[in-house]
Parts: C-alpha cells; sequence; structure tokens
C-alpha cells in the first residue's frame, strides 16, 4: 500500500471558521471594520501590549503602511537582512527609498546587530528586524542602536505571532511591528495580517492611510459629523469575512501554539543525534527567549547533501523545502537595493538551510519523517568544517 504523502504545510482549521463568517454574513456587514475585526484588534492589543492594531489584507500591506506612516521617501535608505522575503524590501522601494542589505548571524539567521550601526549613514531612517522562525532578534541591543541614531525600529514579525523576547511581544517592541496571517503561519485567515503601532503618536495618522487617506475611523466613532480626504493613503482593511476566519483562529492561538511547540521540541530533542555527530546545525534559541513553533529547519553541511536529502525524501513522499534566495543577490535587489559589507553567512545558509514539514495534525506522521531524515542524513554523509 502506499504511504499518504505528508505535505510540508497544511493549513488547520479549528472547526468555528464557517460558524464565525456565517455570522458575519448575518450580521449584513461584510466590508472591513466589523465586529470580528474589533474583536481581532482588541485580542491583538491585549496580548500583545500594542498601542493600537490595525487588521490589514497582508503583512506586505502593514510593511507598505510602515513606510508610508514613517514618511520614507526617495533617497532614504532602510537597513535590513538580505536572508528574507521580498515584501521586507519591497514596501519600501516602493517609495522610493534604497534597502541596504546587512549579514545574518549564524546562530539565530537574523539580522546581526553588530553590524546595523556601521551601517547606518545620515539618509537612514529606519532599521528593520525580522524575527527569522519566530525565533527573536537581539532586540535591547537593536533598539539602543536606533535611539543613539534618531531612526526607527520595524519589526517584520510575520513569523512570530506569541514568541516573546524577554517579557516582550515580538512585533510590540520597535516603533511598528507587521504580522502575517497567510495560510503558512501558525494563526492563519488565509491572506492577512496587521499593523502593530507601538507608538502613539503614530496612531492617529495610522488609521487615516488604512482607510485610504480619510478620517473615517473617527467619523465612525463620532468625533468628526462626516468624513473626507485629509492624507496619504490607500486601501488596506481585510473583508470582515477575512476578520471572522481570524477570530475563530485567535480564540485557539494559545492551544495551536502549544501544539506547534511540541512538534517542534519532537523535532529537536529526536535529531540531537545528527547535530552531536556534526553532521547538521539544529536552530538555536537564545536565553530569555520563547519561540513559538513557527518553523523547524536543519542546516546541511553543503547545497549538494540539501538537495540530495530533498530529493530522499521526496521518494518517500514527504515534502521538505528550501527558503530564501538573497535578496542581496537577486536581479531586482542588484538594482534598486545596496549591499553592507560580507554576505557569507547569508550565501552560507540559503544554500544549505532545509525546512521540516511542520503543521497541526502531523504529530502521527512525524516519526516517519524523523526516521527518513536520521537515515538519508546518515547516508548522504558530509560534516561541517570545524572552522565554519
Amino acid at each position: 500500500m502506499t504511504r499518504a504523502a505528508i505535505p510540508f504545510n497544511r493549513p488547520y482549521m479549528t472547526g468555528r471558521e464557517l460558524a464565525c463568517i456565517g455570522e458575519a454574513h448575518a450580521s449584513g456587514h461584510l466590508a472591513g471594520d466589523g465586529m470580528f475585526t474589533q474583536r481581532c484588534h482588541a485580542w491583538l492589543e491585549r496580548r500583545l501590549g500594542s498601542a493600537r492594531a490595525l487588521l490589514t489584507h497582508s503583512c506586505t500591506a502593514a510593511l507598505e503602511m510602515a513606510a508610508l506612516l514613517l514618511d520614507i521617501g526617495p533617497g532614504d535608505e532602510v537597513i535590513m537582512p538580505s536572508f528574507t522575503f521580498v515584501s521586507t524590501a519591497n514596501a519600501f522601494v516602493l517609495r522610493g527609498a534604497v534597502p541596504l542589505f546587512v549579514d545574518i548571524r549564524s546562530d539565530t539567521l537574523n539580522i546581526d546587530e553588530n553590524l546595523v550601526e556601521a551601517a547606518i549613514s545620515p539618509r537612514t531612517r529606519a532599521i528593520v528586524v525580522v524575527h527569522y522562525a519566530g525565533i527573536p532578534c537581539a532586540m535591547d541591543a537593536l533598539i539602543a542602536i536606533a535611539r543613539r541614531h534618531g531612526v526607527a525600529v520595524i519589526e517584520d514579525a510575520a513569523q512570530g505571532l506569541l514568541a516573546r523576547h524577554a517579557d516582550a511581544s515580538l512585533g510590540a517592541i520597535g516603533d511598528l511591528g507587521a504580522l502575517s496571517f497567510h495560510e503558512t503561519k501558525n494563526v492563519i485567515s488565509g491572506e492577512g495580517g496587521a499593523l502593530l503601532v507601538n507608538d502613539p503618536q503614530l496612531v492617529e495618522r495610522a488609521e487615516i492611510i488604512r482607510e485610504k487617506g480619510t478620517n473615517r475611523t473617527q467619523f465612525h466613532r463620532g468625533m468628526v459629523d462626516k468624513y473626507t480626504w485629509v492624507g496619504l493613503g490607500s486601501s488596506y482593511l481585510p473583508s470582515e469575512l477575512v476578520a471572522a476566519f481570524l477570530w475563530a483562529q485567535l480564540e485557539e492561538a494559545d492551544a495551536i501554539t502549544a501544539r506547534r511547540i511540541a512538534i517542534w521540541q519532537r523535532y529537536h530533542h529526536e535529531l540531537a543525534p545528527l547535530e552531536q555527530d556534526g553532521i547538521v546545525r539544529r536552530p538555536l534559541t537564545p536565553p530569555g527567549v520563547t519561540t513559538n513553533g513557527h518553523l523547524y529547519y536543519l542546516l546541511l553541511p553543503s547545497a549538494d547533501a540539501r538537495a540530495a536529502l530533498i530529493t530522499a525524501l521526496a521518494a518517500e513522499g514527504i515534502q521538505a523545502v528550501f527558503h530564501y534566495v538573497p535578496l542581496h543577490s537577486s536581479p531586482f535587489g542588484r538594482q534598486h537595493a545596496r549591499a553592507h559589507g560580507s554576505f557569507a553567512v547569508t550565501d552560507r545558509v540559503a544554500a544549505t538551510i532545509l525546512r521540516l514539514p511542520l503543521w497541526l495534525g502531523i504529530e502521527p506522521h512525524q516519526p516517519r519523517v524523523i526516521d527518513a531524515v536520521l537515515r538519508h542524513v546518515r547516508a548522504i554523509g558530509g560534516r561541517f568544517a570545524t572552522s565554519s
């Protein structure tokens, strides 16, 4: 009998999503900012500690709002890692700014805080940090650098919901944060995101930008007798159907996160012998932080070893995948961004990282994945150089 394929991702449904969508439909309000949107806003603000949470139709939209909110424009520079999704950079290129890429750390795969200060120039307007795999960046050091130079900190926390740096939630530490509820994330709405506005002085303008440049939010609160065009903006609201789906997920967010962490920890425990033998490297979680079990990866000794493992796992019906093509080496990145310093770590990680399947419901199948990884990694062989 052919065994069932194990995909890299399978979107999780709590069972309440369709009922919430039906409730939204029965209310007669399907556009944005209905009762489910307000519930989601309140949940995010309460749980994460943000001054204002605003649902958007994607994390990309939240990053674009951040660029607009900070008046980032032509000639400005924004420091960020190259090892990230294109939206992190595109949001600022759309405003005419120049992404300035720096290398990542070899342990957490997050932006190397020791390289950021040297990249700052009079044109620097913001530092964008990306919490890769739900593992927090070195936020204390990065915030201190930003404050010394008077620049903003934007958290791309697309992968970071309910992960924490010390006692602070990812996305709610910098001036602004962006979350994703894409179907590949822990808590989902198909497509979707949120902007976390942590500086109270930016809240009113953020609401205007999100509502097409109008003061419509103030109108709904009874603060003005009519709404009109008062500034720059666009349509960043998701529909109430999306918010209703998301609400069903947020109601179960703690349970979802706990199950993902358990899956993550099982991988980490049972694949430890491969790292002990110097064949792979596992994720590292620094002291004082709490991850959210977003994804589990291995670093292989070489690109050839990774390709061989992907092929071997696929032959057993197990889908394991690589991740980002570094933005500094992309065609558009070479034209519209600048690189600062060496990218030895970024290039090595991009060539050797392998992400394993991690989704709610994989638990009965996880031993099969682990067994296959153990067998094939040892068969492929290879070791990390002691100097790397």
